[in-house]
């Protein structure tokens, strides 16, 4: 049986929060399951409307795909999601420019699919050990990668709020996909930059191995952001597939 938590809090420093997080433990359409953050961008509050825009599109979308494959699912609702956003932004003055990032996931038995575009991010926490699946889509993000600089420097870089892809930014949009085996007792976390930018994984590591509820473990992650700075929106969603599961003899 799957079990899940999702908390959104606005942060220390922001006068509105332009996250937006979704989840269904039930199906929507042809998926069993759903979970979605979203990180919105945009003056006033176009942010804000992005972010949640994005996800009812998607949520839209999802429910009326006649699709099978999860990643085909998850891919088309985003890009109709960024074609809606684009459209939107052309209608509306107030919305030009705004776009959201987006990381969403779905549970299919043992198996994580996952669909991102953007710098939320989506780890896997098992005995100890925190992975994360999805790639930042940001210009720091991309220095690391070329060697530019040391992912220590890139916590700190002047540019780390730069991204690089967004849903809303390009008439084509790029997602990538990720498959991820579960193992028992593992936990997924799905969260906006708001609690990466303010602590390390290996305290959010810490958080998610320690006892308590799924409730108890999110408010911590948003608690701790907050005692660090809690410089922008924090978003969380936890998701523990395989709860309950009993193996086989």
């Amino acid at each position: 049986m799957l079990r899940s938590y999702a908390i959104t809090d606005i942060g220390q420093k922001r006068q509105l929060n332009q996250d937006f997080i979704y989840l269904s433990e039930t199906p929507i359409g042809n998926l069993p399951n759903v979970f979605i953050v979203a990180d919105g961008m945009g003056g006033h509050n176009a942010g804000d409307y992005a972010s949640r825009y994005a996800v009812e599109v998607m949520v839209e979308e999802i429910g009326a795909s006649f699709e099978k494959n999860p990643v085909r699912i998850l891919g088309k609702a985003i890009e109709k999601a960024n074609t809606r956003i684009r459209e939107r932004a052309h209608e509306v003055a107030a919305y030009s420019g705004m776009g959201t990032t987006v990381v969403a996931a779905t549970c299919m038995g043992r198996y994580l699919e996952v669909a991102n575009v953007g710098d939320s991010r989506l780890y896997v926490i098992g005995h100890n050990t925190i992975r994360q699946i999805t790639t930042d889509h940001s210009l720091v993000e991309e220095m690391v990668r070329k060697g530019g600089i040391d992912r220590k420097s890139a916590r700190n870089h002047p540019d780390k709020n730069i991204i690089t892809r967004a849903v809303g930014a390009e008439d084509d949009i790029d997602v990538d996909h990720f498959s991820v085996e579960m193992q028992e007792n593992d936990l997924v976390l799905l969260c906006s930059d708001g609690l990466t930018n303010m602590i390390e994984d290996e305290e959010i590591c810490r958080i998610l191995t320690n006892q308590g509820s799924l409730k108890d473990k999110a408010e911590k992650l948003v608690e701790a952001a907050n005692q660090n700075g809690g410089k922008d929106n924090i978003s969380v969603i936890i998701i523990e597939p395989l709860a309950d599961e009993v193996e086989d003899d």
